[in-house]
């Protein structure tokens, strides 16, 4: 398969990995719920990158449908490249604005992509999918990159989403407008899409001129293009007329098959049984709903002045740019979820991929759960209030639903300072017990973090099939410089099972001998944290 290169691949095709893990941090002034928790619909603040490795403990392999509409790189959105990576070049490039005339924009949009598009991979179930938002700009390179990490047999479809409806006058070659979703699967072989619900206009083609039993019904083509012998003959109408297939076309049954159809009240010949015949279509026997296309216009999936109304009217004085209408993600989610999916947006913008949870959530009684992560500054103002607002009721709206409120709650995070182990028995940037243990657990075992079995007074932060862990630690330099496992504390951890014990402490006053009879596996803190998962 060919593959992409560009500048600073190298180093950052595995720099996911050097991210570090960061306390997430609740804000309860900002958070519209009774109980903070990494476990309601979320809005983090902060960089996209870090936040997405903070959730992999909580989060990873559990995700059902990711939308993301990152940067286009147009050359006019202003869009900095800010992740540290370790080497000169990339260096040179931290903190400056990436314009058209910027001859490595292409390089920097691919090395700030990758890490991100790696770690969403990660947080992904196995029948999870992806919907990237793009435009012409960049969508050969994402195709390539997405190729690459998520495996070309794994593409789905690229949409072509109108985007607008009136045409550029000023417009040096061609109006644009259109703009594209691409489409991956984690595994192609267990993501299959939703059907989209039949509209009232595409039923309102069927009627019941005969009143057939069966019920409503449209009419088809008899005619086929594909030539055999055997189905190319004259049929009789049942007022004598003889009607024969259109020159180079024949029938789409053969004369027995016409027979059986007519018999069954199949072929439809008109009112006065003398036109040309065409087979009933029943809609009693038609799919429930409709498979997706690819191209989504603006009457099924809205406009971005669509998107820009929504926005004036919920949050009033308050603008943003190019804002996703709720009918395009309200889409994305009919093909891509069940009621009880996880749906993350790491550029979450406006907030639109929260309103469109929440509301299909009211329309057919799901439970599905949002992640939004904004790294800029308006997070609060306009993502997060955007939210609120939608949640409690937007006086002014037209929708009587979305004017009375469409429920639900969320817990707003800010990203906290990185989880130093190697800083810990030195008293830098102490991280509370349960972050700690969050990461630690996830980093031991691969396996999602439960906060509700840990036990603080008894050091214990979960087990999974083979081990119990333990961890003896405060956010305390004068306790972590005191604190051991001791024969005691060993006694302490309760009845010996079949299960190992992984102790995480600053140090231990065991010997081999004891450790064995209490199947404990020690692992000083901060040295040995490490992956059993493999």
């Amino acid at each position: 398969m060919p593959t992409l290169q560009f500048k600073g691949k190298t180093f950052v095709q595995n720099y996911h990995h050097m991210v570090k893990y960061h306390e997430i941090i609740p804000q309860k002034e900002k958070s519209l719920t009774d109980r903070l928790s990494l476990h309601d619909n979320l809005i983090i603040h902060g960089d996209n990158l870090v936040a997405l490795k903070a959730l992999l403990p909580t989060y990873a392999g559990k995700v059902k449908c990711i939308y993301i509409d990152p940067p286009y790189n147009t050359g006019n959105e202003k869009w900095v490249y800010n992740d540290n990576v370790s080497n000169p070049m990339m260096k040179d490039w931290l903190g400056k604005v990436v314009d058209r005339e910027d001859l490595t924009r292409h390089d920097k949009w691919l090395c700030m992509m990758m890490p991100r598009l790696k770690l969403l991979r990660e947080l992904l179930r196995e029948d999870g999918v992806i919907f990237i938002s793009i435009d012409d700009n960049e969508v050969h390179h994402l195709r390539m990159v997405m190729d690459e990490i998520f495996g070309e047999e794994n593409f789905l479809a690229t949409i072509a989403w109108q985007k607008k409806f009136s045409r550029q006058s000023d417009a040096k070659w061609f109006s644009d407008t259109f703009e594209f979703i691409v489409v991956y699967s984690k595994n192609k072989n267990l993501w299959f899409p939703n059907l989209l619900p039949r509209t009232i206009k595409q039923n309102e083609r069927y009627n019941n001129p005969d009143n057939d039993p069966r019920g409503v019904w449209t009419s088809g083509d008899l005619s086929v293009k594909t030539y055999t012998p055997d189905t190319d003959y004259p049929i009789t109408t049942p007022s004598g007329r003889i009607v024969n297939p259109p020159q180079g076309f024949c029938w789409r049954f053969s004369k027995e098959r016409l027979q059986e159809l007519i018999e069954d009240n199949r072929i439809w010949f008109g009112k006065n049984g003398d036109n040309v015949p065409r087979i009933k279509r029943f809609l009693s026997e038609v799919q429930e709903g409709l498979v997706p296309i690819t191209l989504w216009l603006r009457d099924f999936a809205g406009d971005t002045q669509e998107a820009v109304r929504e926005v004036k009217i919920i949050l009033e004085d308050k603008k943003f740019d190019s804002p996703k209408p709720k009918r395009l993600i309200s889409r994305i989610l009919q093909v891509a979820t069940d009621k009880d999916s996880i749906i993350l947006d790491s550029f979450a913008g406006s907030g639109t991929t929260a309103q469109a949870v929440l509301a299909l959530n009211q329309e057919d009684g799901g439970k599905r759960r949002f992640i939004l992560v904004e790294c800029e500054d308006y997070a609060d103002e306009i993502t997060a209030e955007r939210v609120r607002r939608v949640i409690k009721g937007v006086p002014s709206a037209k929708d009587e639903n979305l004017r009375n409120g469409l429920g639900g709650s969320f817990s707003y995070f800010e990203l906290g300072k990185p989880i130093e182990l190697e800083s810990i028995l030195e008293g830098d940037s102490l991280p509370s017990y349960r972050e700690l243990a969050r990461y630690i657990f996830y980093t031991a075992t691969g396996e999602e973090f439960n906060p509700s079995v840990v036990e603080e007074k008894r050091f214990f932060i979960g087990e999974n099939e083979e081990y119990e862990l333990y961890l003896f630690y405060k956010p305390d330099i004068e306790y972590l410089k005191s604190t051991a496992l001791t024969l005691e504390r060993a006694q302490a951890l309760g009845p010996i099972n079949e299960k190992k014990r992984l102790v995480f402490a600053p140090t231990k006053y065991l010997d081999t001998e004891h450790l064995l009879s209490y199947r404990i596996e020690f692992c000083q803190l901060p040295f040995e944290i490490f992956k059993i998962k493999g």
